[in-house]
Parts: C-alpha cells; structure tokens; sequence
C-alpha cells in the first residue's frame, strides 16, 4: 500500500483513459474510489474493483455534481481527495467555432471542474489533509491552433487552481494541477480521426504529428500522469499547492 494522505477520493470522468487508470492505481493501494461519468455501463466495468463504486452523474449540471457528493456520502463517505478529469476537446478554426462548440467546451472543462471543486469542498474536512486536483492540460500552459475554446477553457483551470490554492493555503487541503500532452487515451483517438478526415493522412502519419510535439518524440501514458497524482497525494507533497506540473515531455 502505498504512503498516501488520503483515503477516499472522488474522480469526474472515471470510466475511461487517465479516469480509469488514477481510479484502479489509488484504489490498488487501499484507496475508496467513486467514479463518476454519464456513461453507467462504462462506468460499471472500472467499478468491479472492490474498492471502486460508480455514480452517474453529469458535471456540467449543478443538482447533477451535489447528489453525485450526497452519494458519495452516504456509500462510502466524504472524499479528501477529489480529481477533477473530465473533459472533452473538439477541434476547430477560430471562425467556425459556433457558439454551441464554445460553451460545451467551456462547461465541460471548466465550469465541471468549478462546480466539482467548489461541492467538494463543502463536504470536505479542512482541518485533514485534502487534494484537490485538476487534470488540466499544457494546452492550460500555452496555445495550440484550431483549439481556442479548449485552450482557453484550460487556462481557465489554471487560473480556478491557482486561485484556490491561495484562498485554501490556511487550510490543510491543497489544490494543483496536472498538464498532460497529447497523451495515449481516447481523446487522443478523436483529435487522430480529426485528422485524417480533414487533411487526408493516414492514421499512422496523424500520430506522428501529434507525437512530434513532444520532444521525445512520444505520447504521454496515463500511467504516468497517474503517478504524477499518487505523489500528490502523499504526505511529502504536503507543501506543494497551486503548482501546474507539466508532464510533456519537456515540451512546457
């Protein structure tokens, strides 16, 4: 088992990618893990953990995220760690970004991530050791093209992050965010098709474009990003609060 502060979290888009692999690692080391997605068949495979219980719940919608923590609640207790992932990144060019595309983006990522934190918080204990963390993105850190409402939804976050950690710096809960690159989950999957639908690559030479960015020429693992979070919440990582730790490679 491994040396945490924390033992019961909660994670927003838990089901798949990074979700499903921060869920089974922190619950491997004795952890009590709820998930949480809209998608309850998806959701019910990552829960067959013994540690792991699913809630179908919507981050973009208020009453949707306070019953998601009034379930949480009553199955398995408050949480002490709650990692907001859930997500969603559509490209296109500035101009032919609707407005429909900007606040889906916006409400996914940003105000999912608010609303996850701000509920969490309320039934968090602030005199014990909390995490609160966000799996933001380098696009929270620097701008990509084609994705100016995913970019600029990130940045949002950083800034929700950074801003929280200083109200919060009094309390023994710390807030910080992880900034993946492009990194090997579905997501990743969706900007490939993109690709090749618009520019007519293949499949193999779309990957490596994307992987190109990264100066070691790969993809982040979830794996990796995963552990990024198990450090911060252990108890050497007590001082670490309002930091954006980039895992890209050296390309942020």
């Amino acid at each position: 088992m491994a040396d945490l502060a924390v033992g019961r979290a909660l994670i927003t888009g838990g089901g798949s990618g990074v979700g499903a692999v921060m869920a089974r690692m922190l619950a491997d080391s004795g952890v009590k893990v709820a998930v949480s997605g809209r998608r309850g068949n998806v959701l019910a495979d990552v829960a067959q953990h013994e540690n792991i219980t699913a809630i179908v719940a919507d981050v973009t919608d208020e009453t949707s995220v306070r019953d998601m923590y009034a379930t949480m609640v009553g199955q398995i207790g408050a949480p002490d760690l709650v990692i907001a992932n859930a997500g969603m990144a559509e490209s296109a060019p500035i101009g032919k970004t609707s407005t429909d595309l900007w606040r889906q983006t916006m409400d996914v990522n940003l105000t999912g991530t608010f609303l996850t934190f701000r509920e969490g918080l309320s039934v968090m204990d602030k005199n014990k050791a909390g995490r609160l963390i966000s799996i933001a993105s380098t696009a929270g850190l620097k701008g990509y093209a084609y994705v100016s409402a995913y970019c600029a939804a990130k940045h949002g976050v950083v800034g929700l992050v950074k801003s929280m950690a200083d109200e919060l710096a009094s309390s023994a809960i710390t807030v910080n965010a992880v900034c993946p690159g492009f990194m090997e989950t579905p997501m990743l999957e969706k900007s490939v098709e993109n690709i090749v639908a618009k520019t007519g690559m293949s499949s193999t030479e779309a990957r490596a474009s994307l992987a190109k960015i990264n100066p070691q020429n790969r993809f982040i693992t979830p794996e990796e990003v995963a552990n990024t979070v198990m450090w911060l919440c252990s108890p050497q990582a007590a001082s670490m609060t309002g930091q954006t730790i980039s895992v890209s490679g050296g390309e942020i």
